[in-house]
């Protein structure tokens, strides 16, 4: 899985200019990261990483397909839009359904790259990064601050994945 970092598209954005090119850039570098961690593992992608924890990588992309509807669906956008793996009667049903079943490993897949399109197609219509939002829990947030706590998100997940894949296959690396 490694690759010599010349090599990987997923960083090879500017280090220099705008920061929305750049919170955009690295939020999609951690988006390629965990579908990297992923790819060609259909049949494992449920396999739990200790018990009794329900953490798995099908878990992780379920999780975080919710967690991208959220902030930019609910929160900064205004819909009307449900969690689609969890909810209040069952907070962990984005980990405790993430099953070994091809039809919920391909719904999860396409739940997430949806709630990706939809974020990517919003934040590229935002008019700048100080476009609020009003969440539940923080109140008042900021495009800004989503962008950042998404990147933050996503890298703690990825350090998961990172232990998962590893788990299940001894692949190391990015």
């Amino acid at each position: 899985m490694s690759v010599a970092a010349e090599q990987d598209p997923r960083f090879s954005g500017p280090a220099t200019g705008g920061e929305r090119r750049m919170l955009v850039d690295f939020l999609g570098a951690q988006r390629a990261t965990l579908e990297r961690k992923c790819t060609g593992l259909e049949a494992d992608l449920s396999r739990r990483s200790v018990e009794p924890s329900t953490l798995s990588l099908l878990g992780l992309i379920r999780h975080l397909a919710d967690v991208e509807r959220r902030w930019f669906r609910r929160v900064l956008a205004g819909q009307e839009a449900p969690s689609l793996f969890s909810s209040t009667a069952q907070p962990d049903g984005d980990f405790d359904g993430a099953v070994s079943d091809p039809s919920v490993v391909a719904a999860a897949w396409r739940a997430w790259r949806a709630e990706v399109a939809f974020a990517e197609h919003f934040v590229t219509e935002a008019p700048d990064l100080d476009l609020v939002g009003h969440d539940s829990w923080r109140g008042a947030v900021s495009l800004r601050w989503v962008l950042l706590h998404m990147v933050e998100e996503y890298a703690r997940h990825n350090g998961h994945a990172d232990l998962l894949r590893e788990r299940i296959d001894g692949a190391i690396g990015l």
